[in-house]
């Protein structure tokens, strides 16, 4: 690679992005935007339009068949199979940084810039020209940091990456963007789910799959059958709301049986469980034994907390210092040293 690379700016007509577009303007010589689409956008943006704010030439790259069978194929076959699914690390792996990251170095691209709150080190973003496998870390706004969707991303793909506002609060990329009159050619922030805008998953998997929903039981936590469900893909673990069964405490959900077609579910002071078992791990840490500190997140939002982790190869155990509310199977862990990320699985069974 050249001393002068060249970066294609992920846009997808946010502020977030515009920012990043404008940021990495200033930094790097050689600069292109790209923009991809999904096929579930309710109105296209007119991306070319932002060719002239930036003045580097903006792609438009149609990914509506590799999202719909890498993304939402999954999300549906995930939700069938009575786990939640994860569907933005998952678009990030296999859509965002495999498929539009090859389309971008088709067209010439060295690296790949987003608008993502997060902090990748590599020799773009550290003083040091060598520094080994690059890493991730959470990014200064920790309410808004996205390390955890980001947390599979392998350190082959985080060396061809810069994030440019790992450094910037969200205050301060308004403020950014304010100052250089970039304006968003999409309205609002972005969704969780960007192809689900109604968050009625159990709706949009129906209408994908033409499965008529079966009908089951709901089973309290000594056993006893307290209702009856419409369909266990309308759950997921530590769901309350839809549940619809009188009780002297709301009922929340705790496990989702699949072969029984059963709904497991307890009170709230039931939910915490201390053990989880987590495959498909991906590791990018020195050490891989007895570390110190060691925290994990269990969702979005969820506070990284104080835990062990006991692993071989791709699969472990972890085991929190203190029981954790709404373990969910399908959900990533992501294992934390003070805000490096040093790895992350998918948890697949609780205890």
């Amino acid at each position: 690679m050249s001393d002068s690379p060249v970066v294609a700016v992920a846009l997808s007509g946010g502020i977030d992005s515009l920012v990043a577009g404008f940021l990495i303007k200033q930094r790097f010589k050689k600069v292109f935007g790209i923009h991809f689409t999904t096929g579930y956008e309710k109105s296209m943006p007119d991306v070319s339009a932002l060719t002239s704010v930036f003045g580097f030439p903006v792609h438009t790259i149609d990914l509506s068949r590799e999202f719909e069978a890498g993304v939402v194929d999954y999300f549906v076959s995930t939700y069938m199979a009575g786990k939640t699914p994860n569907p933005c690390l998952v678009c990030n792996i296999q859509i965002k940084f495999k498929t539009l990251f090859d389309h971008a170095q088709k067209l010439g691209a060295d690296l790949l810039a987003t608008g993502h709150y997060a902090t990748v080190v590599n020799r773009y973003t550290s003083d040091r020209q060598e520094i080994g496998p690059a890493w991730l870390e959470r990014g200064v706004d920790l309410r808004k940091d996205q390390s955890y969707f980001l947390s599979m991303l392998s350190h082959k793909i985080l060396d061809r990456l810069v994030f440019p506002l790992a450094g910037l609060t969200k205050s301060q990329v308004r403020k950014v963007a304010g100052q250089h009159n970039l304006v968003p050619i999409v309205p609002g922030e972005s969704q969780d789910i960007c192809f689900l805008p109604d968050k009625n998953h159990g709706a949009f998997i129906i209408a994908k799959t033409k499965v008529p929903p079966k009908p089951g039981p709901v089973l309290d936590s000594q056993g006893k059958i307290v209702g009856y469900h419409q369909g266990l893909h309308k759950f997921t673990v530590g769901q309350r709301k839809g549940i619809n069964v009188p009780g002297p405490a709301p009922y929340y959900v705790k496990k989702i049986d699949m072969n029984t077609n059963t709904l497991h579910v307890c009170f709230k002071s039931d939910l915490a469980q201390k053990r989880m078992y987590i495959e498909e791990i991906t590791w990018n840490y020195p050490e891989k034994e007895n570390i110190k500190n060691l925290t994990v997140q269990i969702r979005y939002g969820h506070k990284a907390a104080p835990a062990r982790l006991d692993w071989n190869d791709t699969h472990g155990i972890v085991t929190f210092d203190t029981p954790q509310n709404a373990i969910t199977p399908g959900q990533a862990a992501v294992f934390y040293k003070g805000n490096r990320v040093l790895g992350a699985g998918l948890i697949s069974v609780i205890q």
